[in-house]
């Protein structure tokens, strides 16, 4: 009986049924079997409705939305260019420093290709960078930024190990301090790639200019502060993470609707709308999930697997090896929050029982994801750029695999030391 439910959720899901409809069917079923009473799947959702720091993900996400439909993806790109643009490689490290920003304020990569691609891989190109290059650049740059505050799957990563508990402390202050210099290593080590890799081609450094870098801050001034509103406001404990969510949400709105007037009044409808949908969701997935959660914990499913994974892995260095590799393959498959949300539950009692610090564990996850957006065959980055720049798929396989091969090093880096996520919060 068993398994032939599970075989008719894996068939209704292969024939495309929504992602929620499969979890809160499984969720169903289990309480059923268990004869506790199906009451419970609203009582989760209630809980989930009551966490105070769920306010972020919505206020976070129309704050993105409104940077995504006005130019200051055009602003950021001139105010990086004036102040980096006159070291080696200097348009490269723009486009990323760039991309990396606009993606932890957006949350989105595929947002991040549309926008940043028309304005970088042109630029790229003319500034004398061969295409692939170019090509791979943009399409891997789409999802810098996940490991960088305020970034949305931080966020519901943090949601979803509080919710679990374990006894560590989890906080969303904690893991946006936690993912700063691994991003930093990030783009650290894809800069100096970019540099090496152009050596034999040198392009022309862009003079740096006094005139220009005031000009490029005159033009980015009113945005230049929203940093501050993440940074300074939490980490001063002067906000809490959804009060800096309200803040930073209120004050894109007036920037760019009153004072740059670049979104027009009759627009709103149609953004809140727009990134409502995508918060509804997440929300939608996530309650069903946390509901499925709760009875794979009564169902003891995370032990009976970490007494299943100590049969195999000997080491915690083995489970860490294995979970890249499982990472990486479920980032190509599935896009970021739906992988946090199914898999988070599972993965993070296994991995505490190996000894892995919980914040250490999402910086792990996300990193993994950056690079499951563009891994052959179905990394979703890599179709978003076939599309945007016309070039067949086997081009930006081919373009993107050099730039991933960087990225996998970094993530081994980040991996086997964990001082660079946790030093700053241990």
């Amino acid at each position: 009986m068993i398994y032939l439910f599970i075989g008719s959720l894996i068939l209704i899901a292969l024939l495309g049924a929504p992602l929620f409809t499969i979890i809160i069917a499984a969720a169903m079923a289990g309480f059923y079997l268990s004869d506790i009473h199906l009451s419970v799947m609203a009582i989760e959702l209630y809980r989930i409705a009551d966490t105070p720091i769920l306010l972020a993900l919505p206020l976070f996400t129309f704050a993105g939305y409104l940077l995504g439909e006005s130019n200051t993806s055009q602003r950021l790109v001139r105010l990086t260019q004036a102040f980096l643009g006159w070291m080696p490689g200097g348009l490269a490290i723009v486009a990323f420093v760039v991309c990396a920003l606009f993606t932890a304020f957006t949350g989105a990569s595929g947002v991040t290709i549309v926008a940043m691609g028309a304005l970088l891989y042109p630029a790229l190109k003319q500034a004398g960078y061969q295409e692939d290059f170019s090509l791979g650049l943009v399409t891997t740059s789409g999802s810098l930024g996940l490991l960088l505050p305020p970034s949305l799957p931080l966020i519901l990563y943090g949601i979803i190990a509080q919710q679990m508990g374990g006894g560590v402390d989890i906080s969303i202050e904690n893991l946006f301090i936690a993912g700063i210099f691994p991003a930093i290593l990030m783009i650290f080590m894809l800069s100096l790639w970019s540099i090496w890799i152009n050596k034999k081609n040198p392009i022309p450094l862009i003079k740096f200019s006094w005139k220009n870098a005031f000009t490029s801050i005159k033009e980015a001034a009113w945005e230049i502060p929203l940093p501050i509103f993440v940074f300074a406001g939490i980490y001063s404990g002067y906000f809490a993470v959804s009060e800096a969510a309200a803040v930073t949400a209120m004050y894109v709105l007036v920037i760019e609707v009153f004072i740059y007037r670049e979104i027009k009044i009759s627009q709103l409808a149609a953004i809140i709308r727009e990134s409502m949908v995508m918060v509804g969701g997440i929300l939608l997935i996530l309650g069903v999930s946390l509901a499925l959660t709760n009875f794979l914990i009564d169902a003891e499913v995370p032990m009976k697997l970490f007494a299943m994974c100590q049969t195999f892995v000997s080491s915690k260095l083995v489970f860490l090896i294995l979970l890249n590799l499982f990472l990486l393959i479920l980032g190509a498959m599935l896009d970021v929050f739906s992988a946090i949300i199914i898999m988070v539950p599972l993965m993070l009692p296994v991995a505490l029982e190996y000894g892995v610090h919980p914040v250490h564990l999402g910086i792990i996850f996300l990193a993994n994801m950056q690079i499951g957006y563009f891994t052959p065959p179905v990394g979703m980055n890599l179709f978003i750029a076939s599309y945007r720049f016309n070039k067949p798929i086997i081009d930006i396989y081919r373009a993107t695999i050099p730039f991933m091969l960087v990225l996998l090093l970094s993530v081994l880096i980040i991996t086997y030391w964990p001082a660079l996520s946790l030093f700053l919060i241990s």
